[in-house]
């Protein structure tokens, strides 16, 4: 059977992780929303032994990444940058292109600067980019439900976290589907 192209694949998606700092977080518009659905998607792609990359943005000023994202993104290594986009991000897009991702999901903060930015950049050097929504954030709501209106006006897939998992896992009855299943209740 012949899937839609928007639908997620495991052999072409990574997902990355933006700028979820200890020092911002405390000002985010449901920051709490957004530490717990990102830790399940790390985890879920995790589960599905899939790439993530994290980003911390001027880490000297905004401070080191969540301890919860942190202890979720096991021993992986934080791709610093003083750019907002993460194509400013040494290597970054390089490096998705190289490992044959194509579909690339984002979570994090904040939606209207960092994530936005992100999203048009990875559009335009040919990705396809799914936001997921509950895993995204701004200081304000209003910033945050705007950013979500342009990312999608400029082709950004705007999803959920649970819909992430499990286009990706495509079938029940798995080990993998269990473990999944588990994060998201």
């Amino acid at each position: 059977m012949e899937r839609h192209s928007r639908i997620l694949k495991k052999d072409k998606s990574a997902l990355i992780v933006i700028d979820i700092q200890e020092r911002i977080l405390p000002v985010i518009f449901e920051s709490g929303r957004v530490v717990q659905n990102s830790i399940k998607l790390i985890k879920g792609f995790r589960t599905l032994n899939l790439q993530v990359y994290y980003t911390e943005q001027y880490p000297k000023g905004l401070g080191p990444t969540s301890s919860f994202v942190k202890e979720a993104l096991e021993s992986a290594n934080a791709v610093e940058k003083l750019s907002f986009s993460c194509a400013g991000a040494p290597g970054l897009f390089d490096e998705l292109k190289a490992k044959g991702v194509e579909q690339v999901v984002l979570c994090g903060i904040e939606s209207h600067v960092c994530v936005l930015q992100t999203a048009l950049d990875l559009i335009a050097a040919g990705f396809q980019v799914q936001v997921a929504s509950d895993a995204v954030s701004s200081r304000r709501e209003f910033d945050y439900n705007i950013a979500l209106k342009r990312m999608n006006s400029n082709g950004a897939e705007i999803t959920l976290t649970e819909s992430v998992l499990f286009e990706l896992l495509e079938v029940c009855g798995t080990d993998q589907f269990k473990t999944i299943s588990k994060l998201v209740k």
